[in-house]
């Protein structure tokens, strides 16, 4: 019978757990420079997260830039409301018009002619 309780009694001893040790045991500086560690990586992983999430923000600001400025480029151009036509005068008062639309017309080719005058000047002898 002795053997059966050898048997019996050797699994019994392979499932015990190995003593206990903190999960900072093993750590250089001991608790405090673990959660030292642990909070110094998690802020790193935060500000990389963070700078990731800014870097994909000016990513797609611009591509919502690019984006409007494709719409306002494909969209047809507003037509502009046509001018009213103009009232009908009588005879004396259309001449009167057709006459003063042509004294500007010369005075506007008057001040041209001299400007094309001055350009058009002989070269001065050097």
């Amino acid at each position: 019978m002795t053997p059966l309780l050898l048997a019996a009694g050797a699994p019994a001893l392979a499932q015990t757990a190995p003593p206990y040790r903190p999960p900072y045991a093993a750590y250089p500086g001991g608790i405090p420079a673990a959660i030292a560690d642990q909070h110094r990586y998690e802020n790193e992983r935060l500000r990389f997260q963070a700078q990731s999430n800014a870097n994909q923000a000016r990513q797609q600001q611009i591509e919502t830039q690019l984006r409007l400025r494709a719409i306002e480029a494909a969209r047809e151009p507003a037509q502009s409301p046509a001018l009213p036509p103009r009232p009908l005068y009588g005879p004396e008062q259309e001449r009167v018009l057709r006459e003063s639309a042509t004294e500007r017309r010369e005075q506007t080719v008057r001040g041209m002619s001299q400007i094309d005058d001055w350009l058009d000047r002989p070269p001065s002898p050097q």
